[in-house]
């Protein structure tokens, strides 16, 4: 059972092969079997998942159908939860129980979904590794030595070892889509505005981005038919219609055009990604695509523009959290400043207290204009080179991520080094733009993801140009040994 994707379990639910209870049953025992090698959970939501399951069964037994009616799932440690630990990796919230149900949540829910549990994540979302977070890092299931990627690790690492299908996830940087290329998933990251950020415990509000993870295009397309939709309660949301995802799966490639990105091949790609990356160019090509060299001449300031926006951002939502209202406090404050001093030092970790000092430095009243200020104008520029190549071809493909998962612990004493492994994936979250990434092979036993792009809101061409390629490869369908 736990080899079947979102779509096998919809059909299987359909066709009364086994009920959502007895599927929930075998995941739980799954999770309790194998996460200890992990560690991709920080809570688990037995209880809750068995009464949802038992739902879905009732729903369905009266004639409801869904395709996520009975679909268990997991939610990044992120979006709030009601009576449940939302802890966002930190030890600042590690006490912290959501008052209510983000709107992602409350939307799946309302589907019919079963939450198994949290999955754990770089703290705050901020990392590429997944070993930021205060419940410990998490490991890669093709490789236990490797990272998972991050900030989406926990989910990215519980789905492609078959804990469960599919799972929620965000994106700033990246942090859905490089977690993805390096365990062998499908994740899309949504057109900014696309999916509630409402109840999504903000990183860099201007970035952030909620996303499915999940083994196929077809599955992502399910989960995000779910998630995607304007809420009045956010202000970034967008009043667009959500088409039928599903729907879109089987168009032609015929004659769809191609760009290729010539920055995308400089000394900073692995060659063997190079050649993978040609590979699966190729692929389209017999499908019909027609391939073209664009360029992107900003993209070499996009990573210097990105670690000034995000920190910028996340200087100003962490101050929220202050020992005083809710989440850690420190003990025996002397008064007020030493409580803020002591909460915040020793709630945050070493990570995310360097993006709270680079950010506030960059807004500090001599500095706004020499960076804050122009890397906004760096995000424009990134825009508009987006908008002209779009002008020429329907998406962008090139790799998702220079080199695959590295060793843990390995960039730990070098956070640039770190931050260069974004290059590809943070253009799409200055821009706002959808982006897509699936398996396209392996380079000494790790996954390596290829990336697509599209202009706003077209997420049905992403998920139509990777379901007819995985249609025609089976990279997707590969499982790390011992899972």
């Amino acid at each position: 059972m736990h080899h079947m994707t979102l779509a096998e379990i919809a059909r299987g639910l359909a066709d009364k092969k086994f009920s959502s209870e007895e599927l929930t049953q075998v995941l739980l025992a799954r999770i309790a079997q194998l996460d200890p090698q992990l560690n991709s959970f920080i809570s688990l939501t037995q209880e809750l998942a068995l009464n949802q399951a038992k739902t879905a069964d009732a729903r369905r037994a009266k004639g409801e159908t869904g395709a996520l009616l009975g679909a268990p799932i997991a939610h990044k440690d992120l979006f709030c939860t009601q009576g449940i630990r939302t802890s966002c990796g930190s030890k600042m919230l590690d006490n912290f129980k959501a008052p209510y149900d983000a709107t992602v949540v409350a939307k799946l829910a309302a589907a019919g979904t079963v939450t198994l549990g949290k999955t754990n994540m770089d703290e705050f979302a901020m990392g590429s590794a997944n070993e930021s977070s205060y419940y410990g890092a998490v490991k890669n299931p093709w490789n236990l030595e490797h990272v998972p990627g991050g900030s989406s690790g926990g989910s990215a690492a519980a789905v492609a070892a078959r804990l469960l299908p599919a799972a929620t996830a965000t994106d700033t940087g990246g942090s859905i889509r490089q977690p993805a290329a390096f365990t062998n998933l499908t994740g899309l990251k949504p057109t900014y505005g696309r999916v509630s950020r409402w109840g999504m415990i903000a990183y860099a509000s201007s970035l952030d981005q909620g996303g499915p993870l999940a083994r196929t295009a077809e599955d992502c397309a399910i989960l995000l038919q779910g998630m995607a939709g304007f809420d009045p309660n956010d202000s970034t949301s967008i009043d667009e219609p959500v088409p039928d995802y599903s729907a879109s799966l089987n168009g032609s490639l015929q004659g769809l055009r191609i760009g290729v990105p010539k920055e995308y091949f400089s000394a900073g790609l692995d060659p063997r990604i190079a050649e993978l990356v040609h590979n699966s160019v190729k692929e389209l090509e017999k499908l019909g695509a027609v391939i073209k060299e664009i360029s992107l001449p900003n993209m070499q300031h996009a990573i210097p523009a990105y670690y000034v926006i995000a920190p910028a951002e996340a200087s100003s939502n962490l101050s929220r959290f202050d020992g005083v209202r809710f989440g850690y406090r420190c003990e025996n404050p002397e008064n007020l400043v030493d409580l803020y001093k002591r909460s915040r030092g020793e709630g945050f970790g070493a990570e995310v207290q360097r993006r709270i000092m680079v950010g506030a430095y960059a807004l500090s009243a001599g500095y706004y204009d020499a960076y804050y200020l122009k890397a906004q104008k760096i995000r424009r520029l990134v825009k508009n080179d987006f908008m002209a190549a779009f002008n020429e071809v329907d998406i962008i493909l090139g790799p998702t991520t220079p080199n695959p998962a590295w060793k843990l612990g390995a960039k730990n004493s070098d956070p640039v080094a770190e931050y260069l492994e974004d290059v590809y994936t943070i253009t799409a979250n200055l821009a706002g733009l959808p982006g897509l990434s699936m398996p396209a092979g392996f380079v000494d036993g790790l996954p390596v993801g290829v990336q697509l792009l599209a202009p706003y809101f077209q997420e049905g061409r992403l998920l139509n140009v990777a379901h007819q390629y995985q249609l025609n490869t089976d990279w997707h369908t590969r499982t790390p040994t011992g899972f």
